[in-house]
């Protein structure tokens, strides 16, 4: 009898019950740590101090108290809140109720926000008060208005005026610090909702659930090598595709959270002197931030710093910064929808014995898989066949796994378009080295294309901050009539700095082909986003102006 025919004796009598089968969710990871560890410092903020075992008390007394007001399975929690205890406790009460979490960016305008909340029905608003004038705006705009909780921060002294119909700590002292939560009855039930930036047309509602986000949590640790108890410093914005998940990678660390409101060069380097800080992430913009203050700042910091960067190239000059500074860079790079990081420039031993230049350029890329992502290749959107491994040919990076989103809420077709071909089409363009580690060139709509050649938006970027002038930088494509688009640079100068727009045109054609070289340059702050991302479309919109007029 063939094998086809017999019955397999490993699926006989051999099934799933609760003895040997639980849904994945990170919620268990504070349920541990708290058990484990109920005295460690889980989360400082200012003057405030709060164990693991305190913490937990309040996530549950969040989640009893919501579940209370009839909050549950499908509802949604939205909450406009900065770095924070509260937006902590959020993680993990919001889901503990049943309910999902939509961390909404404090940067936005109010008909922003409004979209969001209208779009995700949300029932349950909690804000803090210093955004109590957008939020005030926003709900004038909703006929169906979500129950409103004030959060007061004694660490902020301007705050606006209270619009809520509850206050926070009022309001989690009604529920039960013992609320017996349950896990998901499904590990692919949604967890949290994150809106995508919607340069173009209303933003997207991208769904994670929890099997990606205990995926992830955990990647977090194993990728940047974090030993327990690693104290994490909050300058990525929680809101910012769930802070990359480290809001459940701490609890699973059952480490110590120190919160900031605001990236500040000097309160960076006080609480890292102060609180022993080991491992913070951030745009470059934060890192370069770091880099370019006054090195007295971070005198008396003595200890391993461990910094993760992400972004589609990290400027050269910000790599080499961060190692002259002696601190162990990881580059990072990933999309909402892959639940932020999903592949990592993983280091090679090999590296440590080439020059610096050498170091940075092979640090500089995309690199490889997060461990916990079944597939990243690099494809013809077309034929969707992997480009040759050359390091020349472009194609669009794509990624298939545990930590892909569930999709768009309420976008069939935005889905659909999105996973076409069985992958998620990220729409940044790569090429694959020999070595198996991409190299991202540009997003697709980033491209410049001058006299039919293609130029690096971000090649030519890399080029402007290598200049010891440049703070930040930014290319674009300006329409010109006889080349069809020419590369037209931004460029955010350091404090005191000087530098000519004729100098820097030289400076780019010294180390590009002139073709590639910007022939203006616009001196000015560059517009970003609240993660620190430059704002092209504005640019573009800015250069097509330019275009116009002359």
């Amino acid at each position: 009898m063939s094998s086809a025919g017999k019955a397999n004796p490993y699926e006989r009598d051999l099934d799933k019950n609760p003895a040997n089968y639980a849904p994945l969710t990170p919620l268990g990871f504070i349920e541990r740590a708290a058990t484990v560890y109920p005295g460690r410092l889980a989360v400082i903020h200012g003057a405030r101090r709060a164990t693991w075992a305190e913490t937990y008390a309040r996530c549950r007394r969040l989640a009893s108290a919501l579940a209370h007001r009839g909050i549950g399975v499908g509802d949604t929690v939205a909450a406009m809140l900065a770095n924070t205890p509260e937006m902590f406790e959020c993680h993990f009460g919001v889901p503990m109720a049943g309910a999902v979490l939509n961390a909404l960016n404090t940067r936005l305008d109010a008909e922003a926000i409004a979209f969001m909340l209208e779009h995700g029905e949300a029932k349950v608003l909690i804000a803090d008060r210093e955004f109590s004038g957008t939020v005030g705006r926003s709900l004038a705009a909703l006929k169906a208005k979500p129950f409103v909780i004030d959060v007061d921060d004694p660490e902020y002294s301007g705050a606006g005026e209270r619009i809520g119909q509850a206050e926070y700590e009022s309001f989690i002292a009604g529920g039960d610090p013992e609320y017996a939560w349950k896990p998901p009855a499904d590990e692919w039930n949604a967890i949290s909702l994150n809106y995508t930036s919607g340069t173009t047309g209303n933003p997207k509602g991208v769904v994670y659930h929890h099997r990606g986000a205990y995926l992830n949590a955990i990647c977090n640790i194993v990728t940047w090598g974090m030993p327990q108890h690693a104290v994490y410093l909050w300058t990525l914005p929680m809101f910012h595709c769930n802070g990359w998940c480290f809001p459940w990678t701490m609890a699973a660390n059952a480490g110590t959270n120190v919160c900031l409101r605001k990236v500040d060069a000097k309160l960076v380097f006080d609480a890292m002197r102060e609180h022993g800080v080991t491992h913070y992430c951030g745009a470059p913009i934060v890192h370069s931030t770091l880099i370019n203050a006054d090195p007295a700042l971070r005198e008396g910091i003595a200890h391993k710093v461990h910094a993760m960067v992400a972004a589609a190239a990290p400027p050269a000059a910000m790599i080499e910064g961060m190692e002259r500074m002696g601190w162990e860079l990881t580059h990072v790079y990933g999309l909402t929808e892959v639940y932020g990081p999903a592949t990592v420039c993983a280091k090679q031993e090999e590296w440590k014995s080439l020059d610096i230049g050498s170091r940075t350029e092979r640090n500089g890329r995309q690199g490889v898989r997060y461990l916990m992502e079944e597939g990243l290749t690099v494809m013809d959107p077309q034929t969707m066949r992997p480009v040759p491994a050359d390091g020349e040919t472009m194609g669009e990076i794509m990624f298939r796994g545990n930590i892909t989103m569930k999709g768009y809420l309420k976008n069939r077709k935005a889905t659909e378009d999105a996973f076409a071909g069985g992958w998620f089409r990220s729409g940044d363009l790569a090429v694959m080295q020999p070595d198996g580690y991409l190299k991202i060139k540009d997003r697709a709509k980033d491209i410049i294309i001058s006299g039919g050649e293609n130029i690096s938006s971000l090649e030519v970027e890399d080029v402007l901050y290598r200049h010891p002038a440049v703070l930040a930088a930014a290319v674009v494509a300006k329409p010109d009539p006889r080349w069809g688009e020419t590369p037209y640079a931004f460029v955010e100068l350091k404090a005191g700095a000087k530098v000519t727009e004729k100098e820097l045109v030289d400076h780019c054609r010294t180390h590009l082909a002139h073709f590639k070289a910007p022939r203006h340059v616009v001196f000015g702050v560059l517009p970003k986003t609240s993660t620190g991302k430059i704002q092209k479309f504005v640019l573009r919109q800015q250069a097509r102006s330019a275009s116009a007029i002359e």
